[in-house]
């Protein structure tokens, strides 16, 4: 059953989107995102039963699963309970584990009995910041769970396996998060062909999926803006990624005049903005930022999806006053927001601070992380 072998710790950090949001989703269309030092962590040990138990302190007690044709399925007394709340609370991590699962299986190795112990440090009080848990906690999960099983991946194929247990999940997903969580620090992203991806694992299997050139997906580290320092505001207001990029696809929007000169538009400002990030020039990307904020307020404006609520709006604002640059960071409708800010005025930060609090926008204390997940 392994449970001689040594507990497996791995964390991944947080994400925040920097440019590119709703463009990214298709793929090939460049964004870029940064890791934070909020991390969500997974310990995976042996147990002395068969099956999988889930604990989270997001949870209110640990929930036993059983494998089932591949599957992992909530255990007998505790399905009627768990079936509605327990795969929806930890189905990322339970996709991760079947994910993980099926290659172990193609490779003809057993899945151990597992102990999985998820901890986060993207929530507080139960309060969700939206920095990017469901994308950690895959990472984290695929990562333990591999190491625990004795598979050596490498950062593209952990990458790789995650992105196939989330888009079980949700296909129209963009996998930036992933990559934030998997590669740290600033990066240029573009998504792969979701459906392409998966339906490739089904044909072929897993392990040829990890080896093959995925279409479009591109990765690379970006060094940090210069002279500028990233500040984050939470809302304080939950926001849903999924209902707001869900609720886009089910407009007319898709197509659209709207669409392609968003599309074009978001692509040619995030690629300024990368150059700028690789120039060191500072006002260019924060160029880069105010054009990024106004390209979202307009797709606002002509959808009404609600990307801009008054506290998002009000951080774009203050930040904008002493000549920063500010917009919502993902989907926005809550959630994030993120500031470029000159890092030598310090009394500009502080004041930028005391204009959100006053519009019930909470400062966090986070900065980038430097590295995403490790062996």
């Amino acid at each position: 059953m392994m449970t001689g072998r040594r507990p497996v710790v791995r964390r991944a950090p947080g994400k925040l989107f920097v440019a590119g949001e709703y463009a990214v989703v298709e793929p090939g269309n460049p964004a870029i995102l940064v890791a934070v030092d909020r991390y969500l962590t997974v310990t995976v040990s042996g147990r002395a039963h068969s099956g999988v138990v889930i604990s989270s302190d997001l949870g209110p007690r640990a929930v036993r699963w059983q494998w089932r044709d591949g599957r992992l399925d909530v255990h007998g007394e505790e399905k009627e309970d768990d079936a509605r709340r327990g795969r929806g609370a930890l189905a990322h991590v339970v996709s991760a584990i079947e994910t993980v699962g099926a290659l172990l299986a193609e490779r003809g190795l057993p899945m151990p009995a597992l102990s999985v112990s998820v901890h986060s440090d993207l929530h507080e009080a139960g309060r969700k910041y939206g920095l990017g848990s469901s994308g950690a906690v895959t990472v984290a999960s695929v990562a333990a769970v591999a190491s625990y099983c004795g598979l050596a991946l490498s950062r593209e194929a952990r990458f790789k396996l995650a992105l196939l247990a989330t888009a079980r999940l949700d296909p129209k997903g963009s996998g930036g998060d992933l990559a934030a969580g998997t590669w740290g620090g600033w990066i240029a992203y573009q998504a792969p062909d979701r459906d392409a991806v998966l339906d490739l694992a089904r044909r072929r299997g897993i392990e040829e999926a990890l080896a093959a050139p995925w279409p479009h997906f591109a990765v690379r580290r970006l060094p940090p803006p210069s002279g500028l320092c990233l500040e984050v505001g939470w809302s304080g207001k939950p926001a849903s990624t999924a209902s707001l990029v869900s609720g886009l696809h089910q407009l007319t929007w898709r197509g659209s005049a709207l669409h392609r000169t968003f599309i074009q538009t978001t692509t040619d400002l995030v690629r300024a903005a990368i150059g700028a990030l690789e120039a060191g020039d500072g006002p260019g990307l924060l160029h880069q930022i105010r054009r990024a904020r106004h390209e979202l307020a307009r797709l606002d404006d002509e959808v009404g999806l609600g990307i801009f609520t008054t506290e998002l709006t009000a951080l774009c604002d203050a930040a904008e006053g002493v000549g920063g640059a500010a917009k919502p960071s993902g989907a926005g409708g809550g959630d994030c927001g993120i500031a470029l800010l000159d890092a030598g005025a310090p009394n500009d930060i502080a004041h930028v601070h005391r204009r959100w609090a006053a519009a019930g926008v909470l400062p966090l204390p986070v900065r980038p992380a430097l590295e995403g997940n490790e062996e």
